[in-house]
């Protein structure tokens, strides 16, 4: 694990987060803060009928870490189900916490292998997965009381 934390590619992603503005009218929205940096991440979904991500909207104010991860996030979120979410949320943290060997199957989350040592950059990273993730779930429970 010689590569940089914070390498050109990790930049060029913390410059081009996608769908960077909020939802007019949300089915849900979650934000999601780091308690150790103070990184913080606003997602807000729209799902189809079928259950998936129509639509998102998001504000990230995090570290280049978190704001590479939240664009990765952003960039393959729509037409994502909940169950997909929750997982690759759930495999996120797991290969994180060296619970697992490789990355999620989520396009581009190796990026962050240089990053593994630093337990304490790993909350950053999470946050853009944890909020599209519970506000999936949120939005779904609110399509159902309709």
């Amino acid at each position: 694990m010689n590569a940089p934390l914070y390498n050109n590619h990790i930049l060029r992603l913390a410059a081009s987060i996608p769908f960077h503005e909020r939802l007019a009218d949300p089915m849900a929205s979650v934000e999601k803060r780091s308690p150790v940096c103070g990184s913080r991440v606003t997602v807000d979904v729209d799902l189809d009928a079928d259950g998936r991500v129509r639509a998102i909207g998001m504000v990230v104010r995090a570290c280049a870490l978190g704001q590479a991860s939240a664009a990765l996030m952003g960039a393959h979120a729509v037409g994502r189900s909940l169950a997909e979410l929750e997982a690759v949320r759930d495999e996120l943290t797991a290969w994180l916490a060296g619970e697992r060997d490789v990355p999620p199957g989520w396009p581009g989350l190796e990026i962050f292998a240089p990053a593994l040592p630093h337990s304490a950059r790993h909350p950053s990273i999470r946050l853009g997965f944890e909020a599209v993730a519970e506000a999936a779930a949120r939005a779904q429970t609110a399509a159902r009381a309709i």
